[in-house]
C-alpha cells in the first residue's frame, strides 16, 4: 500500500515529493483509518474495507458532507482530496487534515474532571443542535438524501441490510421489522443527519471541554433529527459493558448529566421542536443490532476491520432485545 500511495501523492498533492509514514488507527469497526505523515503535513486517510456491503461504508458521502460543512458552525476536518480509483490502494479513499484533540472511546471520559465531563456531554448536545440547524440546501446538499418519510425508508433499508448479513434467526428482530413501520411518529422534519453521532466520534479540544471536530460521517444523509438525538442518547440505556453505555455508572459522582438534562440542552439549542419517543430509541437500537450483525458477518468472512469483531457482533442480540423492551 505504501509504495502505491507515495506515487499517487507525488502527483496529487502540490509540492515536492516527501517521505511518507503510515500508522493504522486500531479499534474501528467500519472504514479502516490511518494517520499519515507526509513531509510536514499530518493527515488522516479513510478507506473502504474489502467486500463492503452495498450502500455501506460510503466514504464518498463522508467526504462530500464534511467538505460542504467547511466554515459552518459544525466543526469538521479540512478535506484534502478524494480518490475513487481502487487501483491505488485497493479501495476508494480520501485524505483530510488531522485535528489536534482528544478522542474518547470510553464514554465515561476517563481522566476528565467531573465539571469538564458534564460540560463535554452538554457540548455534544450543542454540537448536534448546530448540525441540525445547518441549511443543507444552501450548502449544496439538496440531493444528499430524500426529504420526508425518513423512518419509513430507514426501517426498509436496515431490514434489507439484516437480510444481506444472513445472520442467525432472531424473534426480536422479526418483531421489530413488523412493529416499527406500523408505529412511525407523524413528525416529518428534514435536516442533515449524521447517523452515528456519539462521544466516540467527537474530537474535544486538547484541554478545554468543547468539541473541535465531528468524525465518521459514513451513515450521514438527509433525515429526521430525532434519529440522531435518540441514538446519541443510547448511552443512558446501555451498560458500560455494552457499546457506548453509561447507564450503570454513578452519574452524579462523574458529573455526567441525566438523559433528561442532555435532551433539554439539545432542545434549548435546537432550531426545530419535536419529541424523542420510544419509537426513536427502539429504531436506534434496531439499526445498531443490524450494524453489529454486519460486523459479525465480516468476521465470519475474515474481512472485519477490527480484531474483536466477532465479540462485538454478538451484541446484536442484546440490542434487539433492548429495542423490543422499549416498545413493550
Amino acid at each position: 500500500m505504501q509504495a502505491a500511495l507515495e506515487k499517487y501523492l507525488e502527483a496529487a498533492l502540490p509540492g515536492a515529493a516527501a517521505m511518507l509514514a503510515i500508522e493504522s488507527i486500531p479499534g474501528g469497526q467500519s472504514n479502516p483509518t490511518f494517520f499519515l505523515t507526509y513531509g510536514d503535513r499530518r493527515l488522516v486517510l479513510r478507506k473502504q474495507p474489502p467486500n463492503a456491503l452495498p450502500s455501506a461504508h460510503a466514504i464518498d458521502r463522508e467526504y462530500r458532507v464534511m467538505a460542504a460543512l467547511a466554515d459552518s458552525e459544525v466543526p469538521v476536518p479540512e478535506m484534502v482530496l478524494y480518490c475513487d480509483d481502487p487501483a491505488v490502494i485497493g479501495t476508494p479513499f480520501y485524505l483530510m487534515e488531522r485535528i489536534d484533540g482528544r478522542v474518547f472511546n470510553d464514554p465515561a471520559l476517563p481522566g476528565v474532571s467531573a465539571a469538564d465531563r458534564r460540560a463535554m456531554y452538554l457540548a455534544m448536545a450543542d454540537t448536534l443542535a448546530a448540525l441540525h440547524a445547518v441549511d443543507w440546501r444552501a450548502r449544496g446538499l439538496a440531493d444528499f438524501g430524500r426529504s420526508g418519510n425518513f423512518f419509513e425508508r430507514q426501517v426498509g433499508r436496515w431490514t434489507r441490510q439484516w437480510q444481506l448479513a444472513d445472520g442467525a434467526a432472531s424473534a426480536d428482530i422479526d418483531h421489530l421489522i413488523d412493529w416499527l413501520p406500523r408505529h412511525i411518529p407523524a413528525s416529518d422534519i428534514t435536516t442533515i443527519a449524521h447517523g452515528d453521532f456519539r462521544i466516540g466520534n467527537l474530537i474535544y479540544h486538547p484541554r478545554e471541554p468543547r468539541v473541535v471536530g465531528v468524525l465518521d460521517w459514513e451513515l450521514s444523509t438527509l433525515g429526521h433529527p430525532a434519529a440522531d438525538v435518540a441514538y446519541s442518547a443510547l448511552g443512558w440505556h446501555l451498560n458500560a459493558a455494552d457499546y457506548m453505555g453509561i447507564a450503570d455508572l454513578d452519574h452524579a459522582a462523574l458529573g455526567i448529566p441525566t438523559e433528561r438534562e442532555y435532551l433539554d440542552r439539545y432542545r434549548a439549542a435546537a432550531s426545530q421542536a419535536f419529541a424523542v419517543e420510544p419509537f426513536h430509541t427502539a429504531f436506534s437500537l434496531f439499526r445498531l443490532a443490524v450494524i453489529f450483525e454486519g460486523i459479525a458477518a465480516r468476521a465470519r468472512q475474515g474481512t472485519a476491520s477490527a480484531d474483536n469483531a466477532a465479540d462485538v457482533g454478538r451484541l446484536a442480540g442484546r440490542f434487539a432485545r433492548l429495542a423490543v423492551e422499549q416498545i413493550a
